[in-house]
């Protein structure tokens, strides 16, 4: 993704938080795989209440607005005082247990419900094994994860 794209998306982030009345500052990490704005700021705090609720709506918007304009291999995250890198962290860890607790007991075990982008960490945390497979059910924005041993 060239700096141009990035600059895009920084305001963007920008222009909607200034609509919410926050005044935040984003700094961007670019690598292939993964773009993060990162905010902070007066009101930051706001965007992480609730469980990240309004992060998660920043974060779609976000993802829907410049689903287009991205490479397939990159992903744009929005995070906000290192809450989603914390979560991100959390749910990798949840993920591993599940999956030795499936191998160890022989029963498949359920995340959820988890969004798109939490589904994504647990699908990827589990591949990683490779002696456990997962799988997304549910018609709904919002699905569970079933974690099964290979």
């Amino acid at each position: 993704m060239n700096s141009d794209h990035s600059t895009r998306i920084v305001e963007f982030v920008t222009a909607v938080t200034t609509a919410m009345g926050l005044t935040l500052q984003a700094a961007v990490t670019e690598t292939p795989e993964l773009l993060r704005v990162n905010l902070s700021g007066d009101g930051a705090e706001w965007l992480v209440r609730r469980r990240g609720e309004t992060l998660n709506a920043l974060q779609h918007i976000v993802s829907t607005v410049f689903r287009d304009s991205a490479p397939e291999e990159q992903r744009i995250v929005v995070d906000c005082l290192g809450f989603r890198q914390d979560k991100d962290a959390e749910l990798r860890k949840m993920a591993q247990f599940m999956a030795e607790k499936a191998i160890t007991s022989g029963a498949p075990q359920e995340m959820g419900p988890l969004n798109p982008y939490e589904r994504r960490i647990v699908h990827m945390a589990v591949a990683e094994r490779g002696d456990a497979t997962s799988e997304s059910i549910g018609d709904a924005f919002m699905k569970t994860v079933i974690i099964s041993a290979k």
